[in-house]
């Protein structure tokens, strides 16, 4: 046993539990780094509208896709290898995707030095589902289908063809080139393709296009260099009729149609086009009436100096009745003659008054540019109506866009507090036929919000931990779950901070009732606060330890109907089982079982016109393969299958387990063990955490790289145990607290026989990187620790920036994760005792950190302040900074080279491996480039 620092460590009763599958079999191989290149991951998936197909598309994680569309009868199976981008059409008569060029002819292309358009480009594929053949063509860059119509398909190509005999172009005999600064993009050919028939139609010089939702109409803006076929025009797709809407030389920008199919709007600057600020136009088209413009910048209605935002898509309201556009203040005209840069200052200018700090306006900077403030047409009375503003800029209308109300929210007055403590907003209701606004709330937590029919307005107040709600109509404030004898927050909140909601199911139909959670039901509650809640699963929840929480299976539903039966995801608190429960509000009956078991299911899709779902399951040995099944989850079927290779590997079994922590909490984590686990030996053991992991105890870790952290089944197929434990924090002391979690999970874990006590590694990241970085200060039970982007110093961290939104530090240490509960003058000495820094000099475990110089969360000082303090007491540490990386590795080659790295140092350590060159020797700066240091010492 090694020794051990700090408190006191004691032992503890160990429990196991639940097991999930166990591969028994010893023939099998242990994982390595090459089965990244064939394992699988499904990227995306689909159901058809008429349930009787479904796709998905299967892609190692660096290498080519395939497409797999299956029949759920059985009857049929396509693949299509390279495809991606997948999408039934209408009525599952064809799959549209693109096929993407093999990797390695692109990686070809690029070391024989193309880019961009020389590159290999995407092809178009259109499978017949009942044939199973694939029309290809060449060279297209995007394509669409209408959304509530079969027979179409609109794709646009990367370059004109040699000859377009149908091509269609606008008359714009009267156009003359434009003299705008604004620099010129070339259209590429549109086509519209008849399914059935392989009919086409061409329009030439498009850059964008949209289908009307009933594939009615299909839009197409084009834009020509010199400005001679600029326009918008529709195609009526049952005729191929060609119908220029507007023409000249301009930009013709965000063609959108209203549900019906029968308007559409779009932004153009035709009429104002050789100015030196060209000033777009909201038009509108509908077949029987017309091109007519809506909105301008004089326009009545318009703000003074105001115009209208070409940076917002406009919207129809569900209805059509109303059309929603982007308006902002008109940017000062740019200078006639732009200076020099050399003959420019260059500086920011940091103000104690301003509400977000510079960092943060910076990052900012291009989204405050393209800031667009909602007005609305009312199309009956052809009025404008300005509802944002500078002081409420953010607006949503009710209903759907329909409702006279809208919500406004306004973070302004309190952007300061940023820095240091929360988001605030103040809440509005605005009246959409005017514009006058009402305040209904100051200075909440969260984002109010309009129940479904807009009849009430609701909010989260996490300090008063209830949930409140108001009549648009006027009257008092209600708290909506005063009446709900269990907490509606987050019970487990250990952060000096207003706790969460355990959430919402939404609103019933007609807003007659707003649907919450406690910790494990749903209630009912009256949001005019007159009748008592009612428990929908009848505390089934709460007595049998299960969290159950509904789901909307219809995306378009903005209510919950409790007319129907509703279905409800369930997770069991104890076992960490998953499963479904069906729901019947009319009958006041405890929710019935559909399924359970030792698995965690993926939120179901249903098909739109069948009782058809399609859904994941998984668990530590069962890959998040999809399954189909009715409604009850009965006669299940396995869609995908895509990682039989698993069959050839050692894989491992995960197990609950629970001890007792130093400050007297129960606590759980979960040990993952390797195949054939024979508890008579002693095994090495991994140990990750980072704050409360135990309900994964049923995902699936499928062979990965990752961006910081070990893979848990790569380390058991290698003969590691791994220990995944839960941490609890007290306010003020978050290293303490979790030396006294997970300190006597691992002691529990000794004192079961199985684990080798001289052989314990640790590895964590950001968060965990901060802890493993303060618990080697105060023992010695690891033999090696990789602690990744760590905070060594809080006092120096405290006040720097998080440089990838240009937020201060501060509000992490004082009410977030860190966790300190006050100011660094405040709290002094609570800061400097949980900063590893000032104990470097007890630290006798080996460390490995990764700390990349383009870190935005953690700034990579923080790994350099503790690297060179180790470095200078003379303790083993070594430094990987991955160059332009951010806070977690993004790049492939990186994330392959820091997998490879972590198990060098690990099975050195724990293994008595042999040490890399990259750990015995380093890598001068003189051999960058020229070698990765991985090569292994001979035995001496």
């Amino acid at each position: 046993m090694r020794f051990f620092r700090g408190a006191a460590i004691g032992l503890f009763v160990l429990a196991l539990a639940h097991p999930t599958v166990l591969f028994g079999q010893s023939d099998r191989r242990p994982l390595d780094h090459d089965a990244y290149d064939v394992w699988n991951r499904i990227t995306s998936r689909a159901l058809s509208n008429d349930g009787r197909w479904a796709l998905h598309t299967l892609a190692p994680e660096d290498g080519d896709s395939r497409l797999v569309v299956d029949a759920l009868d059985g009857n049929a199976s396509h693949t299509i290898p390279f495809a991606d981008n997948a999408a039934f059409t209408e009525d599952a008569q064809y799959v549209a995707f693109l096929i993407k060029p093999p990797l390695d002819s692109v990686r070809a292309a690029k070391r024989a030095g193309k880019k961009g358009d020389d590159l290999p480009r995407d092809d178009l594929g259109l499978l017949d589902t009942a044939t199973g053949a694939v029309v290809r063509i060449p060279g297209v860059t995007s394509y669409k289908l209408p959304e509530k119509a079969a027979g179409w398909v609109a794709y646009l190509l990367a370059d004109a063809p040699e000859a377009s005999p149908d091509s269609a172009k606008t008359d714009t005999t009267a156009a003359k080139p434009s003299s705008s600064k604004k620099e010129r993009q070339a259209g590429k050919p549109l086509v519209l393709r008849r399914l059935e028939t392989a009919d086409e139609t061409v329009i030439d010089d498009v850059l964008a296009y949209a289908f009307s939702p009933d594939g009615r109409w299909l839009a197409a803006a084009t834009e020509t260099k010199d400005g001679s076929h600029d326009g918008l025009s529709v195609i009526e797709t049952a005729t191929g009729v060609v119908t220029p809407i507007l023409a000249g030389p301009g930009d013709y920008e965000k063609p959108v149609f209203d549900k019906a199919g029968e308007q559409l709007a779009f932004l153009s600057n035709r009429d104002d086009f050789d100015a030196d600020q060209p000033g777009f136009t909201l038009y509108r088209w509908t077949p029987a009436g017309g091109v007519e413009a809506l909105a301008a910048a004089d326009s009545a209605g318009m703000p003074a100096d105001w115009w209208v935002s070409v940076d917002r898509e406009p919207a129809f309201s569900e209805s059509g009745s109303r059309l929603l556009f982007g308006t902002a203040p008109r940017p000062a005209p740019e200078p006639e003659e732009e200076p020099l840069d050399e003959e420019q200052p260059r500086l920011d200018v940091w103000n104690w008054r301003d509400p977000l700090l510079q960092p943060m306006q910076l990052v900012q900077r291009d989204r405050e540019l393209k800031r667009a403030y909602t007005a609305v047409v009312l199309l009956e009375a052809r009025r404008i109506v300005q509802l944002g503003t500078a002081v409420v800029p953010d607006v949503t209308v009710g209903d759907r866009g329909d409702a006279d109300v809208a919500i406004g929210l306004s973070d302004i007055p309190y952007r300061q507090l940023v820095s240091w403590d929360d988001s605030y907003y103040d809440a509005y209701l605005i009246d959409v036929g005017t514009g006058r606004r009402e305040m209904v709330a100051m200075q909440i937590g969260s984002r109010a919000a309009l129940s479904p029919a807009a009849k009430y307005v609701y909010w989260w107040d996490g300090k008063a931990r209830h949930w409140f709600g108001r009549s648009v109509e006027g009257g008092r404030v209600v708290n909506l779950t005063a009446g709900i004898p269990f907490p509606v927050d987050d019970e487990t909140n250990d952060r000096p901070m207003a706790p969460s909601p355990y959430g919402s199911a939404g609103w019933s139909t007609d807003d007659a009732a707003f649907l919450v959670y406690d910790k494990n039901d749903v209630w009912s509650v009256d949001p005019d606060g007159q009748d008592a809640p009612v428990n929908l699963t009848a505390g089934l929840g709460r007595e049998a330890h299960l969290r159950l929480r509904a789901i909307r299976l219809d995306p378009d539903m903005p209510a919950v109907d409790l007319a129907a039966p509703i279905l409800l995801s369930a997770f069991d608190e104890t076992t960490k089982d998953g499963g479904f429960y069906r729901l019947d509000a009319r009958k006041s009956q405890r929710p019935a079982p559909l399924v359970m078991g030792g698995w965690r299911f993926g939120t179901p899709v249903k098909a739109r016109d069948a009782e058809r779902l399609l859904y994941s399951r998984e668990n530590f040995g069962e890959f998040p393969d999809l399954w189909a099944s009715n409604l009850s989850l009965g006669d299940p079927r396995k869609v995908s299958d895509a990682n039989p290779q698993q069959a050839g590997y050692r894989w491992g079994t995960a197990e609950l387990v629970s001890w007792t922590s130093n400050d007297g909490l129960p606590l759980e984590g979960i040990l993952y063990k390797p195949e054939d686990f024979d508890p008579s030996k002693k095994y090495p053991m991994m140990v990750y955490f980072y704050e409360r992991m135990s309900d994964n105890l049923n995902a699936h870790n499928a062979p990965a790289t990752s961006r910081s952290s070990i893979n848990f089944t790569f380390y058991a197929s290698r003969g590691y145990l791994v220990f995944v434990p839960d941490i609890v924090y007290r306010i003020g002391y978050p290293g303490e607290s979790a030396l006294n979690a997970v300190i006597p999970g691992v002691t529990s874990l000794i004192a079961a026989g199985f684990v080798d006590p001289e052989r314990i590694g640790v590895q964590g990241h950001s968060w965990g990187g901060y802890q493993i970085a303060y618990m080697i200060t105060e023992t010695n039970i690891f033999r090696a620790a990789e602690a990744g982007a760590p905070v060594s110093n809080m006092t120096s961290a405290y006040g720097g920036i998080r440089w990838e939104t240009g937020m201060s530090r501060m509000f992490q240490y004082e009410r977030t994760q860190s966790r300190i509960g006050g100011t660094l003058w405040d709290y002094p000495l609570r800061y400097i005792d949980n900063s590893p820094l000032f104990q470097a000099d007890k630290i006798e475990t080996p460390l490995l950190m990764m700390h990349n110089d383009a870190d935005g969360a953690v700034p990579w000082y923080q790994g350099i302040e503790f690297f060179v303090a180790l470095r200078r007491l003379g303790k083993p540490v070594w430094m990987l900074n991955y160059n332009g990386e951010p806070h977690g590795l993004q790049k492939y080659p990186n994330k392959r080279d820091f997998a490879i790295r972590m198990q060098q140092f690990f099975d050195h350590y724990l293994l008595d491996a042999p040490e890399p060159a990259w750990m015995s020797e380093g890598i001068p700066a003189t051999m960058k480039g020229k070698t990765l240091g991985l090569e292994l010492e001979t035995a001496k």
